[in-house]
């Protein structure tokens, strides 16, 4: 018959087992974690890029967008437009319908031959000017460069700077850009960070779903481990008086007595964290958006490549230069069925080349009636209400560059537009770029309860006191790491024992 002390010795055993397994892992990823707050995985945020962009004002620029178009195997339908720079010179990027890039040069109109290993290092040479490059050669995929942004670009080109910071670079083999930099230092700092939190040593390419499901299961038994462990400590701390050694504890030996008190004062903490790294990973998809999702061909009406303004790029350039806007790059849109330019400066400020009456003007931002007008059409159930956000909320916020969120672009004022879906959806539009730039329904917001919060501790009202989260969490840190030391030395000595009553048992039986 099953009784209550059956099942506690269950709880018992399970977590003594699974902290066997579990705590070297809890420890590196507690470990990791703090360097995290500090050091973030490799990435090129969108501020670095730009800054390393001329102004779009060489001579002779540039052929008009149509013959870059013309250049796709289906123009009408091709999907994004971009007028950049790739080593100082003007390139029309176009991107077709299957998600391939054809660059074409923007002064002659050329399609640019194929980029190979002196493309890439002239590239990178310009990117980082009067440092010596060494080209390491193409590549799929590597330890930095495991995101899914990056599979348009692939293969890319590895090129070693000789600068003060040892900086790698990747290069796009398909447009020829610097897609990617990872600093020395930052690699270095990766591998007991981000590298070692994830277990990218694990990982393959972009998508992975047996080191996905690797990190579920792990994740999984270190949770139980350390809600067994809870109970456990609870069990057996004396909340009225006390053990015959005048403890509170029934544990004298070193490890046993501080991994009880440490696991009691910061258990609920580490609970917290290996549970919403969990989540992190969304199992089975708990966290997908529901059925309705938004819609972004309803929202923009039209494609660059069949709808654009009928003024020439020469004449947008010279408007933007006219309203005091050195543009470094240029983005055909559109929005509503109206087409539009989306104007970036090296600084990361933007601007907008619109149709007026008498012809087209560069304007700062989106009208909220005009945003609200083709939010509308984003999602199949009707629209309950539009509200101006002049401030970061619990789902909408900006997060420092080490974040995984860090090149996620939240700018304010935003336009938040909220259906009448089962989903109860929020979208927030960003009337600076006409860009969706978060959508969040019911069980989205679950999702950023159960990880985000609980994993970053990001409430905006946080995030404004950066420096007492930051103490806050590595005080929190250390607290943990104390309960993973402590029950990495039980472990081992659980191991150990273990495994020398094996050895002679079996010595037994053998004579």
């Amino acid at each position: 018959m099953w009784t209550a002390a059956h099942a506690k010795r269950l709880v018992y055993l399970v977590h003594r087992w699974t902290g066997v397994g579990g705590c070297i892992l809890m420890l590196l990823w507690v470990l990791s974690g703090m360097v995290m707050l500090y050091v973030g995985y490799p990435r090129l945020l969108p501020e670095e890029r730009l800054q390393k962009l001329p102004p779009l004002d060489q001579p002779g620029c540039c052929v008009p967008v149509e013959v870059a178009v013309a250049r796709s195997r289906a123009p009408s339908e091709v999907q994004q437009i971009k007028l950049t720079s790739v080593a100082n010179q003007p390139r029309y990027l176009v991107k077709e319908a299957n998600g391939d890039y054809l660059a074409v040069d923007a002064v002659t109109g050329r399609l640019v031959p194929p980029v190979d290993g002196e493309a890439a290092l002239t590239s990178a040479r310009t990117f980082l000017r009067g440092v010596h490059a060494d080209g390491e050669g193409p590549i799929d995929d590597d330890r930095w460069t495991h995101s899914g942004a990056l599979d348009a670009h692939r293969p890319l080109f590895k090129v070693q700077m000789r600068d003060a910071d040892a900086t790698l670079l990747y290069v796009s083999s398909t447009t020829g850009e610097v897609v990617m930099d990872a600093p020395f230092a930052q690699q270095n700092w990766n591998y007991v960070g981000a590298w070692l939190h994830w277990l990218y040593m694990f990982r393959e390419g972009s998508r992975d779903p047996v080191w996905s499901w690797l990190v579920i299961v792990l994740s999984t038994v270190c949770t139980v481990s350390a809600l067994t462990g809870a109970l456990a400590g609870l069990w057996r701390w004396r909340f009225s008086g006390h053990y015959k050694s005048g403890s509170k504890t029934p544990y004298r030996a070193f490890q046993m007595h501080w991994h009880h008190i440490t696991g009691l004062a910061f258990g609920v903490v580490l609970i917290t964290w290996i549970f919403s790294g969990l989540m992190s990973m969304n199992p089975l998809g708990i966290f997908d958006p529901g059925d309705e999702r938004p819609n972004q061909g309803a929202y923009r009406q039209g494609s660059p490549g069949a709808v654009r303004p009928t003024i020439d790029t020469s004449g947008a350039l010279m408007l933007l230069r006219n309203a005091n806007f050195a543009a470094s790059e240029i983005e055909w849109r559109v929005m509503g069925g109206m087409p539009y330019l989306l104007a970036r400066s090296a600084a990361g400020t933007t601007r907008l080349v619109a149709q007026d009456a008498g012809g087209f003007k560069v304007i700062e931002r989106w009208a909220d009636d005009q945003l609200a007008a083709a939010g509308a059409r984003l999602m199949k159930s009707s629209l309950r209400s539009a509200q101006a956000v002049g401030e970061y909320d619990a789902y909408y916020y900006q997060r420092q560059a080490t974040s995984m969120y860090g090149a996620a672009e939240r700018r304010l004022p935003a336009l938040r537009l909220d259906f009448a879906d089962s989903g109860r959806t929020s979208i927030y539009l960003d009337p600076y770029t006409g860009d969706v730039a978060l959508s969040v329904d019911r069980s989205q917001r679950v999702g950023r309860w159960l990880f985000n919060l609980l994993h970053s501790w990001d409430l905006p009202s946080f995030l404004r006191f950066a420096t007492a989260r930051d103490v806050t969490l590595v005080l929190l840190s250390l607290g943990s790491l104390a309960i993973a030391v402590t029950g990495t030395v039980i472990g081992y000595r659980r191991l150990k024992i273990f495994c020398l009553q094996r050895f002679r048992k079996a010595a037994v039986r053998a004579h």
